[in-house]
């Protein structure tokens, strides 16, 4: 593959690897960002009028919209308008020096674009070219357009929470565009390794919907995973009893799940007999018996405080946690003190929250935060590293 010149002298387990990102909502843009934050020269290239995500409230200027903030950071922003004159010839010059590149436009926008895998490993043979999209690319959905909601319904999410509640509830966070998000980074670090041992640059399709589906099953299979006309769904997760249980002063998650969890459990309640209950002595059986063994937590859970149940559940090594707002989650002390959350200086946006790197790596440096940039902001300097003319951009033929 074609040299690549050197980008921002950063570091991390990806330093040295170079990715392009032409995206734009969630799921793309947050898998590039993971692969940032390990280190990558992750360079976004995006419309004049910047990715749709930039627009989302809140914000103080536009373009820089909260969501944006975190979403672009560690990451270098070029301006490119891919239907005038040279803007395709830009972006090929800058894949010829990737390593990776990631998209998530429909399979007929990168065709009018001429920019599908083979175009564009015509250019550089050892690149990844990962796209994500709604469904599988040959299938008969494959140009139906898609977003987190419609994946949520087509792979059975909404179903799952229609059996539990009644209703046909969307999971209250972008939870599709997330996972898939993930499979992209992974699938493409999988790629690299394969590559990096004598391997060649590849095509990754990541399609939404099967993604999800798969997701589901692992434990929604059920007994369909053995029988041919077996149901769906798992007891346990689909009992609209599993909720969480009021103590004498508020709300928690108790789960005792071992046997000793639950003996102890009958004890400290004072109902030692439900230990031996045929219902519930195994854990097997307070899943199949999940509709019956929650109203029986349920009953019992509000005789003690919460405090007293974490004191318990905490001596008894019972899994135990207070329920909590998502405010509270992001600041309690245990929140505060691994850093996940944390206060920096925007060049532009000045103070705002930063979502720290969950995983901690023992021989990785923490790679230092490159702030989200303004769009366009990186343009020149991008296609100057690539050997191509930023001012062909304004031309008119």
């Amino acid at each position: 593959m074609p040299e690549k010149p050197s980008g921002p002298s950063g570091r991390g387990l990806l330093a040295g690897v170079r990715v392009i990102e032409l995206a734009g909502v969630i799921m793309a843009p947050y898998a590039a960002r993971e692969l940032g934050d390990l280190g990558a020269d992750v360079i976004k290239v995006e419309p004049p009028t910047g990715d749709m995500t930039r627009h989302y409230p809140p914000r103080r200027h536009p373009g820089m919209g909260g969501p944006a903030l975190n979403l672009n950071r560690n990451k270098r922003s070029a301006a490119i308008d891919l239907k005038a004159p040279h803007g395709r010839d830009a972006l090929l010059a800058l894949l010829g020096t990737a390593d990776v590149f990631i998209t998530n436009l429909r399979p007929q926008a990168l065709e009018r674009l001429r920019l599908g895998y083979d175009e564009v490993a015509a250019v550089n043979p050892g690149l990844i070219y990962a796209n994500a999209q709604g469904f599988r690319s040959d299938s008969r959905y494959g140009t139906h357009a898609a977003y987190d909601d419609i994946i949520q319904a087509a792979s059975g999410l909404v179903w799952l929470n229609h059996q539990v509640s009644g209703q046909p509830h969307y999971v209250p966070t972008v939870l599709a565009d997330k996972i898939c998000g993930m499979q992209i980074a992974q699938s493409v670090l999988a790629a690299l390794h394969y590559r990096e041992h004598g391997g060649t640059g590849q095509h990754i399709e990541v399609p939404m919907a099967d993604t999800m589906l798969a997701f589901n099953l692992v434990e929604h299979l059920g007994a369909a995973a053995l029988e041919a006309d077996g149901a769906f769904g798992s007891a346990r997760s689909l009992s609209p009893r599993r909720r969480a249980l009021r103590t004498a002063d508020g709300w928690m998650c108790i789960l005792p799940h071992s046997d000793r969890n639950w003996r102890d459990f009958t004890a400290f309640v004072g109902r030692p007999e439900l230990a031996a209950d045929p219902r519930f002595s195994t854990g097997p059986d307070r899943a199949r018996n999940a509709d019956a063994f929650y109203p029986l937590l349920a009953g019992l859970t509000p005789r003690h405080t919460s405090a007293e149940w974490q004191a318990f559940c905490d001596g008894a090594g019972i899994a135990a946690a207070p329920v909590l707002d998502l405010a509270s989650a992001a600041t309690t002390a245990y929140a505060q003190e691994g850093g996940l959350l944390y206060e920096a200086e925007h060049p532009t946006e000045g103070r705002y929250r930063v979502i720290g790197r969950p995983v901690r790596y023992s021989a990785d440096p923490e790679p230092e935060l490159r702030p989200c940039p303004g769009i366009g902001q990186h343009t020149d300097e991008v296609l100057r590293e690539a050997g191509f003319d930023p001012s062909l951009l304004h031309t008119t033929g």
